[in-house]
């Protein structure tokens, strides 16, 4: 299809409008323009095919015969566009909302929260995909994530939803008499990871330890990582509001805090959104200011 030979799409959506109703006045108010703008439309169609297509010498603006047969074509290609959208609208409508995030963010802030949304958004399905591996937020899969960061990923939108720093921590039994002054002295100890994450091994390095862990390293969930540790089953890098309890209460030591600087971030992808999604960004603000 050469489409510098077809009439401009505002031409014809005019054209559909007045044959579909009954002068240039409620086709104006169809499509929320002007009569005179629709006058307009229809002249400028009729120069572009260079036959008339309204017959003129009447009291009221009727269709030609050619215009009958370009009325009939617009109807079948208007309503197949139209059924169309109506079709991929409702399938997007339908299709759950996929929130990825990691084990502990899911355990320890967004679980706690989540029944005030789906109070007020009781229409809305979810799926919560707690995983410690990075997931792409393509087309078809994952709507939002919830990431630990800059906020710096390319190709993304991000906000801010919460700021806490990265600690080291570890049960008081697991240290026992041990004095730990610097990140060294860390080194003969086990360590526990989420799966999906290297923070044990970015934290040592950015702190100048290139040196193997001599203990070894446990992978697991974040929730279980969490039982680990207060198990005094190992040493771990978390994120300090999270262990902020634990700490409090005596359970676990804060070792080591790194400067501010990185937060939890809404990320999503950037041009139109499903209400769906609206809605769940929305909630989440709401949640941020009240904390």
């Amino acid at each position: 299809m050469n489409w510098r030979d077809m009439p401009s799409l505002s031409t014809l959506r005019a054209f559909h409008a007045f044959a579909n109703s009954a002068g240039v006045t409620e086709a104006g108010a169809l499509i929320n323009v002007s009569h005179a703008a629709i006058s307009q439309q229809l002249r400028a169609l009729e120069r572009h095919l260079g036959v008339p297509l309204l017959d003129r010498s009447g009291r009221s603006m009727t269709l030609t015969a050619e215009g009958h047969i370009l009325a009939q074509s617009l109807t079948l290609g208007f309503g197949a566009i139209h059924s169309a959208v109506q079709d991929i609208s409702s399938r997007s409508a339908q299709r759950p909302l996929h929130i990825t995030c990691s084990p502990m963010f899911a355990t320890y802030w967004l679980m706690p929260r989540l029944s005030t949304f789906r109070e007020a958004y009781p229409d809305i399905d979810l799926v919560i995909d707690p995983t410690g591996k990075v997931v792409p937020l393509a087309a078809g899969g994952a709507d939002l994530a919830l990431r630990y960061g800059y906020g710096t990923w390319d190709g993304l939108e991000t906000e801010i939803l919460l700021s806490t720093p990265i600690v080291v921590v570890a049960a008081p039994d697991l240290l026992s008499t041990r004095t730990i002054s610097q990140p060294e002295d860390l080194i003969d100890l086990p360590w526990l990871e989420e799966i999906g994450t290297n923070e044990a091994s970015v934290w040592l390095h950015s702190r100048g330890v290139d040196k193997t862990i001599k203990a070894g390293r446990v992978y697991l969930p974040g929730n279980l990582m969490m039982e680990a540790l207060r198990a005094g089953q190992g040493v771990a890098v978390a994120v300090r509001d999270f262990v902020a309890p634990d700490v409090k209460e005596g359970r676990l030591v804060e070792l080591f805090c790194e400067p501010a600087g990185r937060a939890y971030y809404i990320a999503y992808r950037p041009g139109p959104q499903r209400q769906s999604l609206q809605d769940f960004i929305a909630w989440l603000r709401r949640e941020r200011d009240m904390a």
